[in-house]
């Protein structure tokens, strides 16, 4: 199956809610980010999606994207057509059950994040959010503990349901205890089990 590559700078869409569904899009490099527009005007982030990842799953059963996919950095995307995807998965049933691991995968993801948002205090989303960035960059063979984050402390405020003051102290909070350093977007994890430690103490 050839896949169709295309270059994204930072900002622009690839796709936009109310799009006619016809691809997923494997990204190849880079980042995205997705989100939804409030009635008020007002963007809620849903997802961080990175270099290995497939996006565009929101849309299989509406045939409508419902959320837009907006180039975190300049990217790469490999465009696979749905309906040649579903034809070869009727001839090669293990890449049927690779469609729907892949499936299973973003519903596991997004009850992460109902319950980051229904159950955390602020410090606890942001540690549950630094390591599952390190277990994503651990699963493609890089560094868990020194990355650097594409996304604005403003969008990690959306995602998470907090304010940008409250990340910012708690970026402040992580670095004074000696759990991270922060230079910028640049992090580093220095201490992986007091970052997990926080999870626990809720």
């Amino acid at each position: 199956m050839s896949l169709a590559k295309r270059n994204y700078s930072r900002g622009d869409y690839l796709y936009r809610s109310g799009d006619k569904f016809r691809s997923l899009y494997a990204i190849h490099s880079g980042s995205f980010k997705t989100q939804v527009l409030h009635d008020d005007g007002r963007e809620q982030v849903t997802g961080f999606q990175m270099a290995g990842e497939i996006i565009g799953l929101d849309a299989i059963s509406t045939d409508i994207h419902t959320c837009e996919a907006i180039a975190l950095e300049s990217s790469v995307i490999c465009e696979i057509s749905f309906n040649r995807l579903e034809a070869l998965s009727r001839e090669i049933p293990p890449l049927q059950r690779q469609i729907h691991k892949l499936m299973s995968r973003e519903i596991v993801r997004d009850q992460g994040i109902m319950l980051l948002l229904g159950s955390m205090r602020a410090e606890e989303r942001l540690a549950a959010f630094l390591l599952n960035l390190s277990q994503r960059y651990a699963a493609r063979g890089l560094s868990p503990t020194q990355f650097n984050l594409r996304m604005s402390r403003q969008e990690i405020g959306s995602y998470l349901g907090l304010k940008l003051e409250t990340v910012s102290r708690a970026f402040s909070h992580f670095q004074e205890a000696g759990l991270i350093i922060v230079k910028i977007r640049a992090i580093e994890i220095i201490d992986l089990s007091g970052l997990q430690a926080c999870l626990s103490r809720g």
